[in-house]
């Protein structure tokens, strides 16, 4: 019989022995919680930021893209630089030759240089047209030349040689012009 109470003991022990090693395994020690919340933080942080930074990749990415749509004719519009100035020569030495040249040709280059002008114009381009008397902008203005001519103040423009054109609001090409030097 002493067999059989000692079956019957070990049967009892051994339920009490798993539930012990079974409340071990559902809490795990201290260190290791602290562990498991230290990686939770760091991915949470690293979540955070890549959100952040894929959501500044997007507004860069808008950004580029309006500055693209807005100013993207930057380069047509310098190519046609050279079309405008030579149109405008033509009609300049075109008056001065005192009706000398043909009156039709004449106003074929104007309606020519005018239809330019707006096509420009519908492109976000506006001309810099600045006047004799007028004071030089360095932000407009691209002096050729200076000369000290009497009657002027310093920085008064003499001449224009070429109109500027700014697209929307960058400076495409400045307005070249002749500026006093006068000291008084």
């Amino acid at each position: 019989m002493s067999e059989a109470k000692h079956d019957h003991t070990v049967d009892q022990e051994q339920p009490e022995e798993s539930m012990a090693a079974e409340v071990d395994l559902s809490e795990p020690p201290v260190d290791e919680l602290d562990v498991l919340r230290s990686e939770r933080d760091d991915l949470k942080d690293r979540l955070l930021r890549t959100l952040a930074e894929s959501e500044n990749v997007r507004k860069r990415a808008e950004r580029d893209r309006r500055e693209a749509e807005k100013y993207g004719g930057s380069k047509i519009v310098r190519d046609l630089l050279p079309v405008y100035d030579n149109l405008r020569r033509a009609l300049n030495s075109a008056n001065d030759a005192d009706g000398d040249a043909d009156k039709a040709l004449i106003e074929g280059v104007e309606l020519t240089l005018r239809e330019l002008i707006k096509v420009l114009a519908k492109h976000g381009v506006s001309l810099i047209v600045p006047q004799v008397g007028d004071h030089f902008d360095p932000q407009d203005h691209e002096a050729m030349f200076e000369a000290p001519v009497p009657g002027t103040k310093a920085g008064e423009i003499l001449q224009v040689m070429t109109e500027g054109f700014i697209l929307h609001d960058r400076l495409v090409r400045p307005a070249q012009v002749g500026v006093s030097s006068n000291t008084q």
